[in-house]
């Protein structure tokens, strides 16, 4: 017989993966047809919402499928509306990214201006960044307690930085730009400590397009030698840039600033005439005369308004003239036997010589006509000019004469408004009267709006003196606008009155919310060396008959917080020195 021979190890390996290959190739061919069946399906359905807009299925998607079904124009509803909408939502959503062509790369940007100014002491450098992030975090509300409010402390702290010199840290000036875009009392300071790079990064981010507004403030600076380079920013620079431009040449060279102008004058629209007409503020002179006259006519009534308020400020101007010669035909001297009073004669029109002048000729609602046309023409006229007409007194013997018919508090609010104007200090202390006096017994004004204008003439000593001797006259109560107007920080006697004044409300037993303004200013404005002498104002009292109650606990908790802020500016400073 033949010998039969059985397959080697090798061959019967071989035969067990063949047939397990082909098992497993008939496996995944019968699912490639079931998926490619499943697909044609769906591509079906999505094909078949090609044609609907991403838009149409998005309202779909908002509506709910139920209300608004993906229907194909002129096709049937599909029966899985959902699975539908998906479907034709990525269909779309590929064709777009095939769709995308790569971005032409735009020019990197000018590398910013070197900032020469020293960098900022490790610890200072900390404090800001703990001051911006308070900022940033979200605010509970309610009661203070007695923790300082760090918020508060920000144009402090940049004040003094921007005194020292010190130029921002690269990392915090978005943080510094987010604040000063939420808070416009920042700006100023934030953007001079910003300096040539933060004006940099405000020209690479919309959020911060008001710093490159801001820059006619003074943040931005330019080079003036240069005519050349100076006519080109005239005729081409933004509007911004051109205000700084032209407050820069004026700060150097009041006659050619004028000159500038004058170039492009009657091109320029009303608002930025009205602009840049508010810089012939600075170094205002007689020089100024004939192109403010040429204003008075300007096709804006603001122009022309400010045109003759700032001719206004020049004694020997002839608008000032004109409108000395107008008011002295109306506020005359009478005098009856020894005595001198003065006679009021409001003018009975508004002519169109006083109305190029700058003489509004509508009053505001509630006013009437005679009495305002009174206010400009005397607001207009040189102090001085009165000091003549009564016969050489002196601005406190004019504003103490009896004033006839009623006519006094007109009268003296338009010497009030001519002195702030005109800064006349000696009219300013006469229209103050004396700070102990009932402010509405004595000559000159009791408004406190225009006692703070007139305080902000005076030094900053007579300024913080006089405040003093009022609040010991007369309290906080109306205190509040004054204390806004005083130098930081308060001086000695200012501070130690504000101080004795909130001692004394407190042992009245009256709640210390309603003093939180001036509170609030204490713990910006007081002297950090007056926080030892404060720590014996932090013990609380024991409730008083008549009190209101729990009026003690909170005012131990607001001079907690007031020693607490005093004693953080004092490190804020320090780390600022070293």
């Amino acid at each position: 017989m033949p010998r039969t021979t059985s397959p080697t190890t090798t061959e019967t390996t071989g035969a067990t993966e063949t047939a397990a290959t082909a098992t497993a190739t008939a496996e995944t061919d019968t699912a490639d047809t079931a998926a490619a069946a499943a697909s044609s399906d769906s591509s079906g359905s999505s094909d078949s919402l090609g044609s609907l807009s991403w838009e149409e299925l998005v309202t779909s998607a908002l509506l709910g499928t139920d209300r608004r079904p993906p229907t194909p124009r002129g096709g049937p509803v599909p029966a899985d509306a959902a699975a539908a909408l998906l479907d034709a939502a990525a269909l779309h959503t590929v064709r777009q990214r095939a769709g995308l062509l790569p971005a032409v790369p735009e020019a990197r940007p000018e590398p910013a201006a070197p900032d020469p100014r020293p960098a900022l002491p490790e610890a200072a450098r900390h404090r800001l960044a703990h001051l911006l992030a308070d900022r940033a975090a979200p605010s509970g509300g309610g009661r203070r307690g007695a923790a300082p409010d760090l918020t508060e402390l920000i144009p402090q702290w940049l004040a003094t930085a921007n005194r020292r010199g010190f130029r921002a840290p690269a990392a915090l000036l978005p943080p510094l730009l987010d604040a000063a875009r939420a808070r416009t009392d920042l700006r100023p300071q934030a953007l001079a400590f910003a300096g040539p790079r933060g004006l940099w990064l405000a020209g690479l981010n919309p959020d911060w397009k008001f710093a490159l507004r801001g820059a006619a403030n003074g943040a931005l600076h330019h080079d003036i030698t240069d005519p050349e380079a100076v006519g080109r920013l005239w005729e081409e620079g933004l509007f911004a840039e051109r205000v700084a431009l032209l407050d820069a040449v004026r700060a150097q060279d009041p006659a050619a600033a004028l000159a500038l102008l004058s170039t492009t004058w009657s091109a320029e629209r009303a608002e930025d005439r009205l602009m840049f007409l508010d810089s012939l503020r600075s170094g205002l002179g007689g020089d100024d005369e004939p192109f403010l006259e040429r204003a008075l006519s300007d096709r804006s009534r603001n122009v022309r308004a400010t045109a003759a308020e700032l001719l206004s400020a020049l004694p020997e101007s002839a608008l000032a003239g004109r409108m000395a010669a107008r008011a002295t035909s109306c506020v005359n001297p009478d005098r009856t036997g020894d005595s001198t009073a003065i006679a009021v004669e409001a003018p009975h029109e508004c002519d169109a010589g006083m109305q190029r002048d700058g003489v509004a000729a509508v009053p505001p609602t509630g006013r009437g006509e005679r009495s305002w046309w009174l206010g400009q023409l005397v607001e207009a006229t040189p102090l001085g000019v009165w000091e003549e007409r009564f016969g050489g007194r002196t601005a406190e013997e004019v504003v103490a004469l009896p004033v006839a018919d009623d006519w006094a508090g007109e009268l003296h609010a338009a010497w009030c408004r001519a002195a702030v104007r005109q800064r006349n200090p000696q009219w300013a202390r006469a229209l103050l009267g004396r700070p102990s006096a009932p402010p509405a017994s004595g000559p000159g004004t009791a408004s406190i709006a225009e006692r703070s204008k007139l305080l902000a003439i005076l030094d900053q000593a007579e300024r913080a003196s006089w405040v003093a001797e009022f609040i010991a006259a007369h309290g906080l109560s109306e205190a509040f606008q004054l204390l806004g107007v005083c130098t930081v920080p308060w001086a000695g006697p200012l501070g130690r009155a504000v101080v004795d004044a909130l001692d004394i409300a407190r042992d009245g037993g009256s709640y210390p919310w309603s003093f939180s303004g001036v509170m609030g200013l204490a713990e910006r404005c007081l002297d950090p060396a007056e926080a030892d002498r404060l720590e014996v104002l932090t013990a609380a009292q024991d409730e008083q008959e008549g009190a209101s109650p729990g009026a003690g606990g909170y005012w131990s908790e607001a001079f907690q917080r007031l020693v607490s802020t005093l004693r953080l500016r004092a490190a804020m400073e320090a780390e600022l020195m070293s």
